[in-house]
């Protein structure tokens, strides 16, 4: 017979141990510093315990991968640190298929925030220390409510450069509460309940309340002073996401993903001269009084490829401004092809007014297919000289009894999708899954 103390110390025991391993169950992850590797049987427990998960769907032969790795090992001692902690983890998308489907992965690496659960795609930058401050954003209040001088100068200090920031001087967060969590993942939002002159004088406002929006990168600032219903309130927010007149590069084209706008493009020699950063400051200036309009500007120098979608080439006499949709269609100004070094203000200003009136030429981007036929249409005429080439020389050789031959590769035509099209419509996909 067993004693009934011996059974009490079993059950104890056991009982200790079923809720020792309960616990564990329950608390399956860690906040420290460490990058969490999830598979399909615990991805979404993960994204259950954690506010704010930052994500790397991965594949382990994509070298983009490997290269972000480090970056992340990096960020993810700093981000375990914060007030509201972000946790870095990776899931072999590769391996991990029904994951892969399931939150959409069709190229590696992507990223993706889940806030809450809720996931959003992630375009910011990958080195380590800038991406702690993209990510610090997300956790931030979605309004700060700023009370003096100092905590303003303090909030645009820690918010940076990388994003706009918008104040509402005199305004209350609920205003703006509704948009800034539409556009928390764009820009900085905050209200200021007390501020000195001072303060309006260095931000250039006479009156409350008044919304500012700042572009520290770009050294540009603009004032509404409303009316403040949501619809007024939201076409200036859209419209202020973007600076004046955007550099356009593979990074940069990224943020016209979600912007309807069209798009009036100048097309320059080398955007790093000095007559192009005057025609810029035109455009500037041309961008404030159209704001239903994004202004942007490209070099040729700089982005060749980009530039000859729109019928660009050494040949053709630059700057040239064209209207585009940011998709495949694009529009010439009649009269307007190409912009003259004289009073270019007001030839960006009949360029406007052609458009605006219709008088324009719809045109398309050149396609893929075309490229590769024009590309092919190029190899076929090399093909027939190294042809005739090889003709002529055995005419010469025919004395001989046998004459050589000789054998000829013929090249393959391979394009790549239009880098715009392609930035545009899929994010920053780098490498394809097949």
């Amino acid at each position: 017979m067993v004693p009934l103390r011996s059974i009490s110390i079993f059950t104890f025991g056991f009982l200790l141990l079923f809720l020792c391993s309960s616990s564990a169950d329950q608390q399956p992850f860690a906040v420290d510093g460490k990058v969490l590797e999830l598979d399909e049987s615990n991805f979404e427990a993960a994204i259950s315990t954690f506010d704010y998960m930052f994500v790397d769907f991965y594949a382990p032969w994509c070298g983009h991968c490997k290269r972000l790795s480090p970056e992340l090992d990096k960020a993810s001692v700093n981000l375990a640190v914060l007030k509201q902690p972000v946790v870095i983890a990776k899931v072999d998308a590769d391996k991990y298929s029904r994951l892969a489907s399931k939150y959409e992965i069709d190229g590696f690496p992507t990223l993706k925030v889940f806030m809450h659960g809720v996931p959003t795609d992630y375009y910011g930058p990958r080195k380590a220390d800038l991406l702690v401050r993209f990510l610090k954003k997300f956790v931030a209040p979605d309004v700060s409510v700023l009370n003096s001088d100092s905590a303003i100068s303090e909030f645009i200090e820690e918010a940076g450069k990388n994003f706009p920031i918008f104040i509402g001087f005199g305004l209350n967060e609920s205003v703006i509460s509704h948009l800034a969590v539409k556009y928390k993942k764009s820009a900085w939002f905050s209200v200021a309940k007390d501020f000195s002159d001072k303060t309006m004088e260095l931000y250039n406002f006479d009156k409350v309340p008044a919304l500012v929006a700042l572009h520290l990168s770009y050294n540009e600032q603009s004032i509404f002073y409303g009316p403040f219903e949501e619809k007024f309130l939201e076409d200036y927010i859209k419209q202020s996401l973007l600076p004046l007149v955007l550099s356009i590069n593979q990074d940069t084209l990224k943020s016209l993903k979600d912007d309807k706008r069209k798009i009036v493009l100048t097309i320059v020699e080398d955007e790093d001269d000095e007559k192009s950063k005057g025609l810029v400051k035109l455009l500037k200036a041309a961008a404030s009084a159209n704001r239903d309009l994004v202004f942007a500007f490209v070099g040729f120098k700089q982005w060749q490829d980009f530039a000859e979608s729109f019928e660009v080439s050494k040949k053709i006499k630059l700057p040239k401004m064209i209207v585009w949709d940011g998709d495949v269609e694009y529009f010439s100004v009649i009269g307007s092809d190409s912009v003259e070094d004289e009073d270019q203000g007001s030839q960006i200003t009949r360029f406007l007014k052609g458009y605006r009136e219709g008088s324009v030429i719809q045109k398309h981007i050149i396609s893929d297919d075309y490229k590769a036929f024009r590309n092919s249409m190029f190899l076929i005429g090399a093909l027939i000289l190294v042809l005739f080439v090889i003709l002529v020389s055995m005419m010469m050789q025919s004395v001989k009894e046998e004459p050589s031959r000789e054998q000829i590769d013929h090249p393959r035509s391979s394009t790549s999708l239009s880098e715009a099209r392609e930035a545009l419509r899929s994010g920053d996909k780098e490498d394809k899954i097949d």
